[in-house]
């Protein structure tokens, strides 16, 4: 069994060949362990190395191979006894408890985050990623599907064939008996799209090859959404307004809780503008629809096509209602889990922050030569920043390019400065990110560069955990 000084030589000696060959050389004193790992449990000392990715859910292992194996383990997180450094995960409702004191950061293959406790996460610190467009392609197709679901009786026809067909009378009647699943063609007609994001513009720009005449709204449109849309798209400035002439609406945004969020958006209202054939497509959320208003339109001759189910109206004669199929294809699963693992992997190597739910976008140029980079998380409150740049600056290191970035309550900070003092000698780097760490409203630290699993440390009720 390796003695603790031992175990301490090599991972100095790990970490001074890690950052030689990814920075040029830098000599600076590193004594950091494996984040979660008791130093005195030496028999169950987890060796440096890796990150630690731990899946909840059946991932994409294609996905998931974007993940370089030198350096990152991944194993689900039902039988890993490993300490997680990275949580990766589709449906499974993540508890608090399930999130240990080593996470850097959480992933949902997929774009909605109801199943995971964000704003807790925030609290602690931690950034949660989504996959926004990742199933855009499997969604909008979906859609398409409803569009013609809803036009033409296909599912009656379908089950009628089935019925005669057990009667041994499908040759005989399947010419007679298909006047009763007449439908109309979808060319021509008028498609409101509420909510041009992703899917909503990918859906606009389908419906538009397919002949029909696009209306669209969102009011908070970007402008990578706004240069996707086909060129003869009406833009609303309702959604009343983008219904009130529709032949269909198809509803593509996301699901909100409580006071001005989304929940039954489109009830009596809204639906008072549909004309009264209208057909509405939601793949969207269930709970954006009250289902008692949509009952009453579907009892006027409107129809619904939804992959989400319904208590109320999955067994009406005018509504079609599919398993949860959305992204269930699996292009979509290959793609989410590629798109997280690549988010994934910039954050915890970089540093830089994209596709974060509670997190500001944040991009800091390649960390230059024979410099070191430390990222901060800390509550948004005034003084923080200049917290922390004196730290730094007390032990006279020269800062060679930072940036501090702020959404909410969470503040994050990612700073290169040079290890090297004006007088040659070099810094206990331990040192300062303790003193960092332990700031006043600081979250967490970590060092981005050497050993992957290691170098991570929080601040945790004013007590300091590496």
């Amino acid at each position: 069994m390796l003695s603790r000084s031992l175990i301490r030589t090599e991972i100095q000696r790990t970490f001074s060949r890690s950052v030689i060959g990814r920075a040029g050389p830098v000599p600076v004193d590193v004594d950091h362990f494996v984040s979660g790992w008791s130093i005195s449990d030496i028999e169950n000392f987890a060796q440096p190395g890796s990150f630690n990715v731990h899946t909840y859910n059946k991932i994409s292992e294609k996905g998931l191979s974007r993940f370089p194996e030198q350096s990152y383990n991944i194993d689900s997180a039902e039988v890993s006894d490993q300490p997680a450094h990275v949580l990766m995960l589709r449906s499974h409702k993540l508890k608090e408890e399930e999130v240990g004191v080593t996470v850097r950061a959480i992933a949902r293959c997929g774009a909605g985050t109801n199943n995971i406790p964000v704003d807790r996460m925030t609290e602690l610190g931690i950034p949660v990623f989504n996959t926004p467009g990742a199933n855009a392609n499997a969604v909008k197709e979906l859609v398409i599907c409803g569009l013609l679901l809803g036009s033409r009786k296909i599912v009656d026809g379908v089950n009628h064939m089935k019925d005669l067909g057990s009667q041994g009378l499908a040759r005989e009647r399947v010419e007679k008996d298909k006047a009763l699943f007449g439908g109309r063609e979808i060319k021509g007609k008028t498609l409101a799209v509420v909510g041009l994001g992703h899917i909503g513009s990918s859906t606009a720009r389908s419906a538009e090859v397919l002949g029909m005449n696009v209306i669209g709204y969102d009011p908070g449109l970007s402008i990578e959404s706004a240069l996707k849309l086909p060129r003869e798209i009406e833009l609303a400035d309702s959604i009343a307004s983008a219904c009130a002439d529709a032949d269909y609406i198809s509803i593509n945004i996301p699901y909100i809780k409580g006071e001005g969020g989304t929940h039954g958006i489109i009830g009596s209202e809204i639906i008072s503008h549909f004309k009264s054939d209208a057909v509405l497509l939601n793949f969207a959320r269930g709970e954006l629809v009250d289902s008692e208003a949509m009952k009453k339109h579907l009892d006027s001759g409107g129809k619904y096509v939804s992959d989400f189910p319904d208590d109320i109206l999955w067994g009406h004669e005018n509504s079609i209602v599919l398993p949860h199929l959305g992204a269930s294809t699996e292009e979509a699963e290959d793609e989410a889990a590629a798109m997280a693992s690549e988010t994934l992997q910039e954050y915890i190597e970089t540093g830089n922050i994209r596709n974060s739910v509670n997190f500001p976008t944040t991009s800091l140029p390649a960390r230059p030569q024979k410099t070191l980079r430390i990222s901060v998380v800390n509550k948004n409150v005034p003084g923080v920043l200049a917290d922390i740049t004196e730290a730094i600056g007390k032990h006279k290191l020269n800062i060679v390019q930072q940036i501090n970035q702020s959404r909410g309550n969470i503040a994050y900070n990612v700073v290169d400065f040079d290890p090297v003092i004006s007088d040659g000698s070099t810094v206990d780097l331990a040192v300062v990110q303790r003193e960092v760490t332990m700031l006043d409203s600081v979250l967490s630290s970590r060092v981005l560069f050497g050993t992957p699993g290691a170098g991570y440390a929080r601040n945790i009720d004013a007590e300091y955990h590496v």
